[in-house]
């Protein structure tokens, strides 16, 4: 009986490929990339990306994005990573950031997207954490502070979670970011070991059927090139992805 179940499973595939039907069990997840705001190394953050070669990308900049966020056409995408760092955002466009959240559309938060959309108290709940700038309008003493090439190490205080699995601590040439907010209930999975630097330095969060993920690296050259924060990158975008093999 087994070899009669095989010989058809055999034959049903050769017959689909006969018939010009493409079998591909593990399609391209197709991610939106946000830029814009804030300066960066253009080439090799672009060079980076296209070395994923598992995931189909477009980069769309700032406010381009987020009219492209508060319309349909964002439903192409399955994930989303913001790597800008925008304040103006209107009601249209808030309004396609909570249609996503509610569908469950991943996103990852990158290094500066930290500091986007001061004057938009939901923003920091759904990122899970907020860089204080003069415009977010706290006491002085809340600002958050920033420097610039500091040799950081960063610890994988888990290391059986999806994002950071069987991943080693490491170190990396990046911009640090201190005296940040991060909310209580966020999971962290990355942590800084340096003066300059807030300690919670990557976590995990979900809002409304989303999952997020929040990486403090990735200020330019020096990151985009250091292979374990390619992994983290990486295996942020599968994890969440809600839907099909990367569950």
């Amino acid at each position: 009986m087994k070899s009669v179940i095989q010989s058809f499973t055999l034959f049903f595939l050769l017959a689909l490929i006969g018939a010009g039907c493409k079998i591909n069990p593990v399609a391209k997840l197709n991610v939106l990339v946000v830029a814009g705001g804030h300066k960066y190394d253009t080439v090799e953050f672009v060079e980076m990306f296209s070395s994923f070669s598992e995931f189909n990308f477009d980069t769309v900049m700032q406010p381009k994005a987020n009219r492209l966020i508060g319309s349909d056409a964002v439903d192409d995408y399955d994930v989303i990573v913001f790597y800008d760092m925008w304040n103006d955002t209107d009601s249209t466009e808030k309004a396609g950031y909570y249609r996503l959240l509610d569908r469950g559309i991943g996103m990852v938060f990158l290094h500066h997207s930290l500091a986007g959309n001061q004057q938009w108290d939901e923003f920091s709940t759904i990122i899970g954490g907020k860089y204080h700038t003069p415009r977010s309008k706290v006491d002085s003493s809340r600002f958050s502070t920033f420097r610039h090439d500091i040799e950081i190490e960063m610890k994988i205080p888990r290391r059986d979670h999806p994002v950071t699995r069987n991943m080693e601590d490491f170190t990396i040439l990046d911009e640090g970011y201190g005296n940040i907010e991060v909310k209580d209930d966020v999971m962290v999975i990355l942590r800084a070991d340096h003066a300059e630097c807030s300690e919670k330095a990557g976590w995990v969060n979900t809002y409304g059927n989303s999952r997020i993920v929040y990486l403090m690296p990735g200020h330019d050259k020096h990151a985009f090139s250091n292979e374990n924060y390619r992994t983290l990158l990486k295996n942020s975008i599968r994890f969440v992805y809600r839907q099909g093999q990367y569950n």
